[in-house]
């Protein structure tokens, strides 16, 4: 959610700060700072601003007022403390002794809190951070101890999740980094050493980064880095190359990041269903882990996820149990982790999430692991918590994902769910090989299906500019087209900030018909065959009411221009994949939505791209 970058080596550090936070903008934050290392005295400079960026941009001249060569810097996503400048990272410990930033929360703060206040210390923001900074002073100070041996002694301390880097007056040139359940990588190249929550921030320095380990500490000097176990002692780490382009975290001549991740989705799918199909045209999930044998054993799935994860889990489990007959739960990670789960031992936990460090997700794989059951990551970011930590991994290429709304990322994940099913079903002989050769060439037409979708964009926007002031939109559907709505509801309320719902067709006369007024929008989806006419019934229900209707749908049922005001046409295709189809006029019409009002599509308010703590 918040934002690190530090940097300490030959170069001035100040405009690397800034230029690393500008590629962790898409995570969300309310306030931003730095604390550099003066080249001319033994003072570290703390600069802070309230709201974007470019405020601390401006008044430290874009880092050229504040000279010296070791820094951290931070993007804040208010958890604990109203959003201000006196609670914006850094925090100092009382004399300056410590200097330092944080990502997460720290639950026992209150109790760590009065615990050094009776120590002599105090307080001037209402954050967490500033008593987990405080912390290491008073056993840097009290046990007179190096810096590691003092982190340890917080970690120990401490309970919640962090991703931690503080600067000691003593150790000029250093910047010392601990990791608990929140993500950090430190990177390296001839000029210096990095460290950040995220790859973008560093992307266009080093593509060679380690991966921190949880509970895990390091020291980072202007020759690289070496790392220490909560007892001291020094762990290897192997030098891993990022294979991202550095472009590819750029808008590439687009507006918004959205937009441009929208464009992105064919290549996306097409390359995640190229990374598991072998040259016989035939799928082969050796790299995900999954042996034929494991495939035949388990009992039941359970998929878990949050935000449009579990959306494309809710399509998932219609898929799943239709083709290969395996009774499925979808559940959320923040339910899933404390309602203890009823798990079959012969049981999968699909664990579903684009960064690999969702907080909850994270939580509830480490449940399905110490309850024995096997477990499979579904997962874009290479070397991410969750990617290292499940016994089985799916890599999605989607590629980094910029803006706060995922587009590319959702799809990838419904494309690993469609050819888990796929292979599922075959191998536990609930479809005939005919059949399995067809679903397997059909899902390869999806990617041009979906470019034929996004050219046609202008209708989207014409429409979303005639609805740009609305106060409610609801979606229906049935079955799989439920899944779609609850994932188009989500586009739109969360970057346009208009009230919008998902419901199955079916409940609209158990309570939720009440809400429609004359001029409602109600955005029906119909891709599903068996399921057509009873949800065509559902909309002349609500038209019936005063609603005005537009409707999703694949070409062919043109009668469906009888009943609605205003209609869109998705290519056919097999209707088990219909989500990948469906799901792009919604996102292009939140998209278009938010623009028409004038929003920041990339980094709407409130919201963070990766939700790192509960």
């Amino acid at each position: 959610m918040c934002g690190i970058v530090g940097f300490t080596g030959e170069c001035q550090a100040a405009p690397i700060l800034l230029d690393g936070l500008s590629k962790l903008e898409y995570r969300g934050y309310d306030s931003a700072g730095i604390a550099v290392k003066r080249s001319d005295s033994d003072r570290v400079e703390v600069v802070k601003v309230k709201g974007r960026l470019q405020e601390l941009v401006n008044k430290t001249n874009g880092g050229q007022a504040v000279e010296g060569h070791c820094g951290i810097g931070h993007t804040r996503w208010a958890t604990h403390g109203e959003p201000s400048v006196t609670n914006a990272h850094p925090h100092s410990a009382d004399d300056d002794n410590v200097v330092g930033v944080h990502n997460g929360i720290i639950e026992n703060y209150v109790e760590l809190r009065t615990k050094l206040s009776k120590k002599g210390y105090s307080f001037y923001s209402q954050t967490d951070t500033e008593i987990l900074i405080k912390l290491v002073d008073y056993y840097y100070k009290k046990y007179q101890i190096g810096p590691i041996d003092a982190i340890a002694k917080t970690m120990v301390r401490v309970r919640g999740s962090y991703a931690l880097a503080v600067m000691f007056k003593d150790y000029p040139g250093e910047i010392y980094v601990a990791r608990k359940d929140s993500p950090m990588i430190i990177g390296t190249n001839a000029e210096g050493t990095f460290v950040a929550s995220d790859v973008p921030a560093i992307l266009s320095y080093t593509r060679q980064v380690y991966y921190i380990g949880n509970l895990e500490m390091a020291r980072l000097n202007r020759d690289g880095a070496t790392f220490f176990d909560l007892n001291g002692d020094e762990v290897k780490k192997p030098l891993v190359e990022i294979k991202w382009d550095a472009e590819a975290a750029e808008k590439g001549g687009y507006e918004h990041f959205m937009m441009k991740e929208i464009h992105e989705q064919p290549k996306a799918v097409r390359d995640t269903i190229a990374s598991v199909l072998n040259e016989a045209g035939e799928l082969d999930l050796t790299s995900v882990g999954l042996s034929d044998e494991e495939i035949r054993d388990i009992s039941q799935i359970t998929i878990v996820a949050c935000g449009s994860a579990y959306h494309a889990g809710i399509a998932a489990q219609y898929v799943i149990e239709d083709l290969a007959q395996i009774p499925v739960r979808v559940e959320l990670g923040s339910e899933f982790r404390y309602r203890k789960p009823l798990l079959d031992p012969k049981g999968l936990v699909v664990v579903i999430t684009q960064s690999g460090e969702t907080a909850d997700t994270l939580a509830a794989l480490r449940e399905a692991k110490e309850l024995g059951v096997k477990t499979l990551a579904i997962v874009n970011v290479v070397g991410s918590s969750i990617a290292r930590e499940a016994d089985s991994v799916f890599y999605t290429l989607a590629g980094p994902e910029i803006a706060v709304a995922t587009t590319k990322g959702y799809s990838t994940q419904l494309i690993a769910c469609y050819l888990l099913a796929m292979q599922f079903a075959k191998v536990r002989g609930c479809i005939q090989e005919s059949y399995y050769q067809e679903l397997v060439s059909e899902i390869q037409t999806l990617p041009e299906k979906i470019d034929r979708i996004i050219e046609d964009k202008e209708r989207i926007q014409w429409f979303a500019s005639k609805f740009a002031h609305a106060h409610d939109i609801f979606f229906v559907g049935r079955g799989v087209d439920y899944a779609i709505c609850m994932e188009g509801s989500l586009k739109v309320k969360e970057v346009s900030y208009v009230h919008s719902e998902a419901y199955a067709a079916g409940e609209l006369k158990h309570g939720t018909i009440s809400l429609i007024e004359d001029g409602t929008l109600v955005i029906g989806v119909l891709t599903q065959s068996a399921l057509y006419e009873k949800s065509l019934s559902n909309l002349k229900e609500v038209q019936s009411r005063g609603a005005y209707l537009m409707g999703l749908t694949t070409y062919g049922h043109y009668e469906i221009e009888d009943t609605v005001d205003f209609n869109v046409y998705v290519p056919k295709t097999d209707e088990h994949f219909s989500a990948s189809l469906a799901v792009i006029p919604l996102q292009l019409l939140g998209y278009y939505i938010a623009v028409a009002r004038g929003l920041d599509v990339d980094k709407p308010r409130n919201l963070a791209k990766s939700v790192t703590v509960e």
